[in-house]
């Protein structure tokens, strides 16, 4: 108890204190931004094996199966089996695993076969410390700064799965639509009518915009996760920050895709995912969302 009315009253312990927290989550981030994607893909060839099994196809159990996942039986989750070096399987130590520290001792290698370990996780566990004491200066010590630490650490995990795999997953956008609602019956954001409406017209802006350019192109403009991930900003921070949210991403992301295609002459047919401009919209949304609203109106008028 002394030590929560420590970090109460203390803003510097407070913030060290998000900051440390930060780094070890990160840390965690890294091992969820891996291993949930693989989960999943075992999670769907499983079911396209028994559904081949129910039409009398069980030879396919084997030919079908890609090889990376193969051993089935053996568990794989967010907590076995213990992390290991790529190259060798070396079995990384706890004091292998400290957050920055670790690698800047090893140098950024494999402590046993000298592989060289990339820079993304101590960069990702560094970012996830900074975001963090940025959220805790903003809000202050109370609920509002533990509800959006914990967005904050969603949207990295979706910013780099969809960076990676382009894919936002349900088990991520959903329960964070549902706790949006959830937190605001007590309206720590917004009250609960603005988020009610800020879900569904999440939702159904983007759901609108997907159909109108498929009829328009024959195309997929962009994946059902971005409209869950929408609703869940709706959710969270009512439907008067959606405007600034779908507005700041889209310029951002296509200001990255004509760069992207001009300067480095990637082709336009390759689909850029829109989940990591989203996710930082909405992030800032959350921060500084009113001062760019005003800002904006001020200047408007």
């Amino acid at each position: 108890m002394d030590f929560i009315v420590t970090l109460q009253n203390n803003p510097l312990a407070f913030y060290i204190c998000v900051g440390i927290l930060g780094l070890l989550i990160g840390s965690f981030l890294n091992v969820v931004i891996y291993r949930l994607p693989v989960m999943m893909e075992r999670d769907w060839q499983e079911q396209a094996q028994e559904l081949l099994a129910e039409f009398g196809k069980e030879e396919a159990n084997s030919d079908t199966q890609n090889p990376e996942y193969k051993g089935e039986t053996e568990a794989f989750n967010l907590l076995v089996p213990a992390s290991t070096c790529p190259k060798c399987d070396h079995k990384i130590k706890p004091w292998e695993n400290i957050p920055v520290i670790s690698y800047l001792f090893l140098f950024g290698k494999c402590s046993q076969c000298k592989c060289p370990i990339s820079p993304r996780y101590p960069i990702l566990e560094a970012v996830t410390a900074i975001l963090s004491v940025t959220v805790a200066q903003h809000f202050g010590f109370g609920w509002q700064t533990a509800l959006a630490l914990l967005l904050t650490w969603s949207l990295i995990t979706l910013t780099m799965i969809d960076f990676d795999h382009k894919l936002l997953p349900d088990t991520i956008t959903l329960p964070l639509m549902w706790l949006g609602l959830l937190v605001n019956i007590q309206g720590h954001f917004v009250p609960l009518d603005q988020a009610v409406i800020g879900a569904a017209a999440g939702y159904l802006s983007l759901w609108s915009v997907f159909w109108i350019f498929k009829l328009a192109t024959g195309k997929d403009g962009m994946g059902y996760g971005d409209f869950k991930l929408l609703a869940a900003f709706g959710a969270w921070f009512g439907w008067k920050t959606l405007p600034i949210i779908i507005v700041g991403s889209s310029m951002v992301g296509a200001l990255v895709g004509i760069t992207l295609i001009l300067v480095l002459g990637r082709d336009k047919n390759i689909p850029i995912p829109f989940g990591p401009y989203l996710a930082a919209a909405g992030w800032i949304a959350m921060l500084w969302g009113d001062i760019i609203s005003s800002t904006y109106f001020r200047f408007a008028l």
